[in-house]
């Protein structure tokens, strides 16, 4: 009996510890003061942990790597010359957005500012009549390539530049009002209308006034009690957007799968191993591993014995991944990626994220220094930055760098220096005579890899084009990717 009472007291007073230890609040290192206790302030700390995996995303471990062309350059462009950077860990679709995850968006624009803004609307559809031909017979795939369930996995086409980065926006907006939803935090409001609908900047902002069904416990002890989500509680995912042409590169390389003890053991032509086009799959031996043109005239190869199976693009998931684990990336359409074009970026860019592009933006502000209230499509307003707010900076001067050494003032020839600096940032067609001398300017946006209509040349993710980002074609698609924050290590 005295055994027993003395375990049962021995346990008693081990859980009490245990509970009390659970119980004491972390302190700071730097103040004492303990975190997320409202008798010590409020500051609050949220726990440390990994960013989810966002819907179709695939996580990719970033790393240095040769960038550029891989193979010989029979155009002679000289635009993508090998070079070594590094790109950081980020997260990328597995397969082409396609004609069905488009469709989801027409609905929902549809559904929210159809009634008010119709142009909204309008203005995300895809040109269907990108697949004319003065001298082919398409005309049916205008009416059915992106609307006939028959087409539904297959990529969406016939978008422009600024209309996927409109998407990729749309989406990330949708994907964290899910996981509000989940959380408890919000309910699913079926009356979004014009300005009240979800929109993440706003509501971290303050300025969503949906169903917002609870908030988390505000332990500031001047504060309400409850408050919104922060983007510092870990909840909300970063934004989805197109990748960097980098990125894009680095992706459908996967040398991840060639590298041996920081050796990159065979580097490749194409996303996959072999310099040909077949797998050597023994249950699949001698079948194309990709959707491209073989030859003039040979789309798809010999009825009975078809080569790559599609003449047109095939569905988003067809083929074989890389090994990423991502599809398509060698054929079925080109993708367009973050970059504006410039045929020497590979002179120019860091080597750390290289990335031509960037304008520095700040939201709006009143002349209190509070935020400016959303637009009338619910979405926060923003200005560039100034050369005055950026005078001082080491960095960078001005807001405008999508010019920034090739095409910008400093870097023209000119006659008269006295230009104002608010209309430097237009002096690029002085040095490239956008539509005389050539069709480059700051709206030339690069669209990376082979399509159904191209030839194995194009399949090397070293290749480059471009395109105006308000043009598009029945043979570029996208996809989109996610930054990653916290640790460049990835579980496989």
């Amino acid at each position: 009996m005295f055994r027993k009472a003395k375990f049962s007291s021995l346990f008693v007073f081990g859980a009490l510890l245990i509970m009390a230890s659970s119980c004491q609040k972390e302190t700071s290192r730097t103040t004492g003061w303990n975190y997320n206790d409202p008798q010590m302030g409020g500051f609050e700390v949220a726990e440390s942990k990994e960013q989810i995996t966002g819907p179709g995303l695939i996580a990719i471990e970033g790393g240095t790597f040769m960038m550029g062309a891989t193979q010989e350059d029979v155009l002679y462009e000289w635009n993508n010359l090998p070079r070594q950077v590094t790109v950081s860990s980020f997260y990328m679709d597995q397969t082409e957005v396609s004609n069905l995850d488009y469709l989801e968006y027409i609905y929902w624009l549809n559904r929210v500012y159809g009634q008010d803004f119709p142009l909204v609307v309008q203005r995300a559809l895809p040109d269907t009549l990108v697949w004319r031909n003065r001298l082919s017979y398409n005309e049916p795939l205008v009416e059915v390539y992106f609307r006939h369930p028959a087409y539904h996995d297959y990529p969406v086409v016939g978008v422009t530049w600024l209309q996927a980065n409109e998407y990729a926006n749309w989406r990330t907006d949708r994907v964290n009002e899910m996981l509000l939803i989940k959380a408890g935090v919000l309910e699913f409001d079926p009356d979004q209308k014009n300005e009240n609908n979800f929109n993440s900047e706003a509501y971290l902002a303050g300025q969503y006034e949906g169903l917002v069904k609870d908030g988390k416990e505000d332990l500031d002890p001047s504060g309400t009690g409850v408050r919104n989500v922060r983007f510092e509680d870990g909840l909300l995912l970063p934004k989805y957007r197109l990748p960097t042409e980098a990125e894009w590169e680095y992706a459908a390389l996967g040398l991840v799968g060639n590298t041996m003890q920081e050796r990159i053991v065979e580097r490749r032509v194409y996303p996959w191993n072999s310099d040909g086009l077949r797998t050597d799959d023994s249950k699949f031996y001698g079948s194309f591993v990709a959707n491209f043109k073989r030859g003039r005239g040979d789309y798809m190869g010999v009825a009975g014995s078809l080569n790559d199976g599609a003449d047109l693009p095939a569905p988003v998931g067809s083929y074989w991944p890389n090994d990423y684990g991502l599809y398509n990336m060698g054929g079925n359409v080109s993708e367009w990626v973050l970059d504006v074009y410039r045929p020497l970026s590979f002179e120019d860019v860091a080597d750390y994220n290289p990335f031509r592009g960037n304008i520095f933006m700040n939201k709006k502000r009143d002349a209190d220094g509070f935020l400016a209230e959303k637009d009338s499509l619910g979405r926060m307003v923003y200005v560039e930055v100034s050369p005055e707010e950026a005078a001082n900076r080491k960095n960078y001067r001005r807001g405008y760098n999508v010019n920034y050494g090739d095409g910008d003032f400093m870097s023209s020839i000119q006659d008269d220096w006295s230009t104002p600096p608010e209309d430097q940032k237009e002096m690029t067609d002085q040095m490239y005579e956008y539509g005389v001398t050539s069709l480059v300017s700051d709206k030339a946006r690069v669209y990376k890899g082979g399509s159904w209509a191209d030839g194995p040349y194009y399949l090397s993710p070293g290749t480059r084009r471009f395109l105006n980002e308000d043009e598009s074609a029945s043979s570029i698609g996208f996809r989109c990717a996610m930054n990653k924050v916290g640790s460049s290590l990835v579980n496989r």
